[in-house]
């Protein structure tokens, strides 16, 4: 028996006593200091059977956490939960399974779930697959990796294919090594360009005021020859 509610886990497996029956399922006493709830609908999954058929007053049973709350309140299930629960499955977690089911479409992968992943034919190998057969074999264990899951219809994706490889990320130190480089780069190139700069501008300086005494030159030559 289970000494505190704050010790159960979902999943956990426990074994109590039934203390009353109701028309909505079983109080069982299960040493948590609060009676947990079996409900009718929580009993084996396409069992068929009543809740008096399970259990009587008296009677010890052993049932699974199916639900937790921090006032102390406990529901139970029969049906023992999967090694992967629902909440647990994610996009690119990666799992190993057994194949129990092969189509023409592809196979059906039992991983642990509450219901088997279905890999596709095309996402059988890395390679082109002409059947699946060719591949995989009912009771072949194979490693998949989750591509989605569908919580309305409770579908699975799956691929056995290989991961992708993520792009390498620069180092933080790299980044602003080259950061720092082209910074430098660009302060070298506008050095040298500054005094290029600086001498078109005296030789253009130079042109201008070469331009200006030559007019003025001329214009004195005028002057000169206007005046005899």
């Amino acid at each position: 028996m289970v000494a505190e509610t704050s010790a159960l886990k979902v999943g956990a497996e426990v074994r109590g006593r039934v203390r009353h029956l109701g028309i909505y399922g079983a109080l069982v006493d299960i040493g948590s200091g609060q009676d947990a709830l079996l409900h009718i609908s929580q009993l084996a999954q396409n069992d068929g059977r009543k809740i008096e058929e399970v259990a009587q007053p008296g009677s010890e049973i052993t049932a699974y956490v199916y639900k937790t709350r921090r006032d102390g309140y406990v529901a139970l299930t029969l049906e023992k939960p999967p090694l992967v629960p629902w909440a647990a499955i994610r996009q690119g977690n990666t799992y190993t399974g057994q194949v129990i089911r092969v189509e023409d479409f592809g196979v059906f992968v039992d991983f642990g779930a509450e219901r088997p992943g279905m890999v596709h034919v095309s996402e059988m190998s890395d390679n082109y697959v002409r059947t699946p057969s060719d591949v995989a074999a009912v009771g072949q264990e194979v490693a998949v990796r989750v591509l989605k899951k569908n919580g309305r219809s409770r579908q699975i994706d799956l691929t056995m294919k290989s991961a992708p490889e993520e792009a390498a990320m620069p180092d933080v130190e790299d980044e602003e090594a080259a950061v720092l480089t082209a910074m430098a780069q660009a302060f070298q190139r506008a050095m040298r360009s500054e005094p290029m700069a600086e001498a078109q501008g005296n030789h253009q300086q130079s042109s201008r005021s070469n331009h200006r005494e030559k007019q003025e030159e001329i214009l004195a030559r005028t002057l000169r020859g206007s005046q005899s």
